[in-house]
Parts: structure tokens; sequence; C-alpha cells
């Protein structure tokens, strides 16, 4: 069975209907997933250029995921209001429509009705509300899944880069950041590499706090204190962790291309590096959740709202991701019951 895909639309008043829009002319993708638009197609696409050489992209409407077509594109109504809405200008209504379109795809992909989940960008301050007061996707999906902790995961063929804290201050990062917090973090790195990637015996680089990592502690004792005493102990483990590593000059002579993974201890230290080198490509996946969900690696981009100018890669690259771990998951899946026993320390199936 093809991959059922949920879409949530993102801001309306942004680039999000317009990627989605774009990435599913090519009607080839129906080869590879079912893809399921969470919102009224009228609403998202009506305004979008048709090429009369092409054939017309058409969504079929149901107000539930139980009654979507295999194979085909499916729109999940999921409000019933009427938005008119200006194209780079965020409003309630873009707002609300974003949360509507997020909680129903949430909650089909918890119910089983999907196989995973793309989101498209969202507004983080035009999204709050009484009832939704997250810092972004991944603390939403996080809390409603019910995970103990997620991590965020930014990824291209080449190069993967996550973060140990996430969407918060700069000024508080040192005092979040604890030997318990890294080593929940690694551990969800190691295990996605491993579940996720089919990496069998992943190599990890941890990032430096501090400029130089601090030089021996002359520039700060984080990496002395906190990040040493954790990667002992997963090397102690027979895991292949390395660091602290300077973050400029990592980055700066391509030495993160020995490693499957990067773990950075800040949403800029990883990010700004990651969209310089892969910004276009770049997908960013939430490890560490018991559900697949993955995201382009941009913003709405109210800037480029309304003029038909957008690139979709990211986009399509987070939509083919989701497909491949659908289908690395169900193949591991698959493969655990049949060997015998526990699986050895290290090994792929721990």
């Amino acid at each position: 069975m093809l991959p059922r895909i949920g879409i949530s639309v993102g801001d309306l008043a942004g680039i999000g209907p317009e990627i989605i829009y774009k990435t599913f002319l090519d009607q080839r993708l129906l080869k590879f997933c079912t893809p399921v638009v969470y919102g009224t197609a009228t609403v998202l696409f009506d305004d979008f250029p048709v090429d009369p050489q092409a054939e017309p992209l058409t969504f079929r409407q149901v107000r539930e995921a139980a009654d979507i077509a295999p194979g085909k594109h499916n729109a999940v109504t999921c409000w019933d209001e009427d938005y008119h809405l200006t194209p780079g200008q965020p409003s309630a209504a873009s707002g609300a429509a974003a949360r509507q379109s997020l909680l129903a795809a949430a909650r089909d992909l918890k119910a089983g009705l999907l196989d995973a989940l793309v989101t498209a960008p969202i507004s983080k301050e035009n999204t709050q509300a009484d009832d939704f007061r997250y810092p972004g996707h991944t603390e939403f999906l996080t809390t409603f899944f019910e995970a103990p902790e997620s991590l965020m995961l930014l990824a291209t063929d080449e190069l993967r880069v996550a973060t140990v804290t996430g969407h918060i201050p700069l000024k508080d990062v040192p005092s979040r950041l604890t030997k318990e917090l890294l080593t929940t973090k690694l551990r969800i790195l190691i295990n996605s590499l491993k579940q996720d990637f089919g990496i069998e015996k992943p190599r990890v680089a941890v990032l430096g706090l501090n400029p130089h990592a601090g030089e021996n502690g002359l520039l700060g004792t984080e990496e002395i204190e906190t990040v040493t005493p954790v990667l002992k102990q997963f090397q102690e483990e027979g895991h292949l962790a390395y660091g602290p590593f300077p973050a400029d000059g990592y980055f700066g002579t391509g030495q993160f291309r020995q490693f499957d993974a990067t773990l950075s201890l800040y949403h800029d230290q990883g990010l700004i590096p990651f969209k310089t080198i892969a910004f276009e490509r770049g997908v960013n996946f939430t490890a560490g959740l018991p559900v697949i969900r993955t995201s382009p690696d941009h913003g709405t981009a109210y800037g480029l709202a309304g003029q038909f100018k957008a690139d979709p890669t990211s986009f399509r690259e987070a939509l083919y991701m989701a497909c491949d771990l659908v289908r690395q998951r169900k193949a591991l899946a698959e493969i655990k019951p049949l060997i015998p026993g526990p699986a050895p320390r290290g090994g792929r199936y721990e």
C-alpha cells in the first residue's frame, strides 16, 4: 500500500499552499504516496496559475481521512469558514486555519489513518491561541504524541545536523544544557540514525558551546563539565561519539563529512551552517516521536507569498523523506520479529 502522507497547510498568508501546489503538479508523485492535504482545495489553490499544457491538478475533497482514495490527490475539509486572505499579510484567520489544519492532521495520524505528516511552515507568533501555546511544530507534536523528548534533526543526503536546545532565547542555553539533557538528545540521535536511516554503527560529532570549544576552560567550562563527561560515557558504551568540536572550524574545514550526524548545542549554531550548505534541499525531521513528521527547512516567507516564485524543492524533499522513513520503519518492524533474542548492544536493532 502506498504511504498515506498527511499535509498540514501552514499559514495561508505564507508560501505553504504554493509549495504544496507546485509539488503535486508532478503527477508522478502519486506513484510514491497518497497525499492528504488538510484544508479546502478551493481556498488553497484556486488563485494559482494553470498550465494549459499540463494535466489539471484536482483534489478529491472529503470530510474525513477514512474516505481518502489511494493513489489520488485528497483534501480533508477541516474548516467551515470561507477564509478570505491576503498573501503576505498574516492575520488571525490565517493563524486559525494553520492551527485547524495541523490539529486535524495530527489527530488522524494518531488514529492510524495516516502513515506520516509533512507540515508546511507556520508563523510561531501568529499561530498562538488559548488552546495552542507552543513555540513551534516540534514542541506541539512532542506533547501531542506524549513523547518524553524529541530532537530537531535537519537532514539531506550528505549532511545531518541536530540541536540539543531548540526554540529558546540564547541567554537561557547554558542553564538548560545539562548532562541529562545532552545524554537524552544524543541517545535519540543515535537511535534515530539506526532506526530511521539504517546506519548500523553511526559516527556522531558533538559541538562545543563556547568559542574554540572553551579553549580548555579559558573561554568557558561547559565543555569540561558537561559535554566531555557525556561523550566519555557514550564511548564506554561502545558508541562512536566524538567531540566537543569548535563549531566554526568543524564546518569551515568540511570535517562534518567524516560523520553521519552532528549534534549542535543550540539552534543557530547548527541551523546557520546547515542552511548555508543545504538550504534548498534541507528537511526538518522530528526524531524521537512514535510517528513520522517532516517539513521543509524554511519559514512562511511572507515576502514571496502571492508572487508564485517560491521554490518547492525543500517541501518536495520533505515528502520524499517521509515516504522513505515510512518504508524504513515498516521494514524494520517486519524484520525485528525474525531476530532470535535481543539484539547485541550497538547493533542495528537496539
